[in-house]
């Protein structure tokens, strides 16, 4: 297809925009013999599954529960779950076909760099710092009032663990939160498989707890007979919005499985153990938060649940105040283990955003995945000579179909290199000798970049025309006529258009394949759209603030001082010879 030799934009360093949608390569053997740092694999399916489980079962049960079923779902709580538990589950295959083919720290932030770009990246990144500092200050927060219950009461923790509050600046400090995050900080700095270890402890006993929790509650339940659901407001007393914007709510909870997805680089076999720890702790932790949601708020009624301490609360009312510190131990020992996740890979905003950009990439990476390489400005003498033989037409390379792109040097002595050139044949339609037209691969790339491109606006419409009860009648309609002809003409484009043959080698191969490409990502992607909207105006005002200055600080340092701001960029089809060029000549 000719030459194509310049930077990836055709500037060094690119400008603004064309930042945005530097790619960085996959981990692999080449990458990481030029000294990249790799973390120590240690990691087995039981590991993950505690990390998974443990990260997970926490602030879902022992504080979301008593706020959602209050604020939002009602005698509801559990198809909150249900429905959360669902969209995770989409995400959970998505999750898995990257953690396989890109096993490497960083989880949705990582695999959106490789994916879709530098910009994008940073956005994800910076929302899951937002994500996992909320989290974790949750998470420690809620300790508090169950540590309370062994010395008596709120009122009876030792003054220096006690909250206290600041006049004037309306502000609670929480030492006891504080001490907690530090120390389980330490611990994960002491290493992955010391801590992961204390993890499964921790949750082995958290798991022992929630177990008594549905047997002891199912018990008094039916002996009792489930006063929490004989209501005159039925089953969906804020109706089904609530429910929904309870499932947007809860949604945080499932973040657990992302936690597996950070540990990528320290597992030992992370295309086989990967895939298997996400989807039993995801399964463990979406069983465990609908048993104990349909026990608990059905002992004790929705509006007179303690928000903060909803399950111990609940035994408590019936007299068995042994059980409820029995329960307060588990939830201290649960908020322990979340928090552990919630710092380890470090609103539901930051979850549903990472989630989407994982089933994005999963649709990238089928049909258009990255078919460049960046290599560091180190290698440019090797990246040139390689660059000239092809240029040259030497018989070796004479007979390759594809292209050469290379470079960011600006002022290289090859005739071809600077300002990016190109000698392209023009896009046909090639026939084959049975007579069928087929469309040949760049037009392919084009089209199906394109149909992601248009899915994904069709998935947004839909989903925001059937979330916004504020539209007229007829725009509404006529955006969700809009939105789901472009998400039916997407899915048809690209279930009859061909993958891309890349998708084999792309990665670490022989690893999870998610299963019912286009479908499932779309799918997945349309219900995390969806949930995100139903978050609300007040959220979404919060979090622009945070990620309007994350756009700040990229634009102004990140952008200017990227690990790819000087790589040069090859077709993948000939990183391996350069490669075994820059071998060859440090050997």
């Amino acid at each position: 297809m000719g030459f194509l030799v310049g930077s990836q934009n055709g500037v060094r360093g690119g400008g603004c925009f064309r930042s945005l949608i530097r790619r960085k390569q996959v981990d692999s053997v080449h990458f990481k013999r030029h000294g990249h740092h790799q973390l120590a694999k240690e990691l087995s399916v039981p590991h993950l599954i505690a990390i998974g489980v443990g990260s997970t079962i926490g602030a879902g049960i022992y504080i979301l529960v008593g706020t959602v079923a209050r604020e939002h779902s009602g005698p509801a709580l559990f198809i909150s779950f249900l429905i959360a538990g669902i969209a995770a589950a989409l995400s959970a295959f998505c999750y898995a076909e990257l953690a396989s083919r890109c096993p490497s720290a960083g989880s949705a932030y990582h695999y959106s760099y490789i994916c879709v770009g530098e910009g994008v990246a940073w956005l994800i990144g910076w929302a899951l710092i937002l994500e996992y500092t909320i989290g974790g200050s949750a998470v420690a927060r809620g300790i508090s009032p169950n540590l309370a219950l062994f010395f008596g009461g709120q009122d009876s923790l030792p003054f220096f663990l006690a909250r206290q509050h600041i006049p004037g600046l309306d502000v609670v400090v929480d030492p006891c939160a504080a001490v907690l995050v530090l120390v389980v900080t330490g611990l994960l700095c002491v290493g992955i498989k010391e801590s992961t270890l204390a993890q499964a402890v921790v949750t082995s006993i958290n798991v022992c707890a929630m177990l008594f929790i549905i047997i002891a509650g199912s018990y008094l339940g039916f002996k009792t007979g489930w006063a929490g659901y004989e209501l005159p407001a039925g089953y969906f007393p804020f109706g089904v919005d609530g429910m929904l914007a309870g499932s947007a709510t809860v949604f945080f909870a499932y973040i657990g499985f992302d936690s597996v997805a950070s540990t990528a680089e320290e597992v030992k076999n992370p295309q086989r153990d990967l895939p298997l720890g996400i989807g039993l702790a995801l399964s463990i932790c979406c069983c465990l938060y609908m048993l104990v949601s349909v026990v608990i708020v059905g002992l004790v009624p929705y509006y007179a649940m303690d928000p903060d301490t909803p399950i111990s609360s609940a035994f408590a009312a019936y007299g068995m105040q042994w059980a409820a510190y029995l329960v307060a131990a588990g939830a201290v020992m649960a908020l322990c283990s979340t928090l552990m996740g919630s710092i380890l890979p470090q609103v539901s905003v930051g979850t549903l955003l990472a989630f989407t950009m994982v089933a994005i990439s999963v649709l990238i990476l089928r049909y258009v995945p990255p078919n460049e390489v960046p290599f560091p400005s180190s290698l440019q003498e090797i990246i040139d000579s390689v660059s000239l033989r092809y240029s040259t037409g030497s018989p070796d390379v004479t007979k390759e179909k594809s292209g050469f792109y290379a470079g960011t040097s600006m002022d290289s002595n090859l005739p071809l290199l600077g300002k990016a050139t190109a000698i392209e044949y023009p896009i046909i339609v090639e026939q084959e000798a049975q007579g069928n037209f087929v469309i040949n691969e760049g037009s392919r790339r084009k089209i199906a970049g394109w149909t992601i491109t248009a899915t994904c606006v069709g998935a947004f419409l839909l989903a925001y025309a059937a979330s916004d009860l504020n539209l007229p009648r007829l725009l509404r309609f006529i955006v969700c006529g809009i939105g789901g002809a472009l998400l039916l003409f997407g899915l048809i484009v690209l279930t009859c258009i061909e993958q891309d043959d890349a998708r084999h080698t792309f990665g670490h191969s022989g690893g999870f394949i998610c299963p019912f490409v286009p479908l499932l990502p779309i799918v997945c992607f349309l219900v995390n759209i969806y949930l995100l909207i139903n978050l609300g105006a007040a959220t979404w005002t919060r979090v622009s603030v945070w990620l309007i200055v994350g756009v700040l600080v990229y634009t102004f340092y990140g952008r200017t001082h990227s690990s790819l701001l000087d790589a040069v960029y090859v077709p993948a089809t000939h990183a391996d010879e350069i490669y075994r060029s820059s071998g060859e000549s440090s050997a």
